[in-house]
């Protein structure tokens, strides 16, 4: 989705601009890719984003687990859990 949009610089233009670098980041909500030898090593993104990224990576998983749970018939519904906390 951001490979489009996404600004490239080499490790050795972030290495001497790294605060700038940053702080347009953090400015304009894009990542920047900081390349070495052509090849894309490290992405500099605001902490909000990544923040936003990991939560969406951490609900997915728990999809999964979940989808599992049910595939295997290993998982508790929602009702009984409710009932058993007193939350009807």
């Amino acid at each position: 989705m951001y490979d489009s949009y996404m600004n490239e610089l080499a490790v050795s233009e972030a290495r001497n601009r790294l605060a700038e670098v940053i702080d347009e980041s953090r400015r304009s909500g894009e990542p920047v890719s900081v390349m070495r030898r052509g090849r894309r090593v490290a992405v500099i993104v605001g902490s909000d984003d990544f923040d936003r990224l990991i939560d969406k990576a951490n609900d997915a998983e728990d999809r999964r687990e979940l989808d599992a749970a049910r595939d295997a018939d290993d998982y508790v519904p929602w009702d009984e859990v409710k009932a058993a906390l007193g939350l009807e």
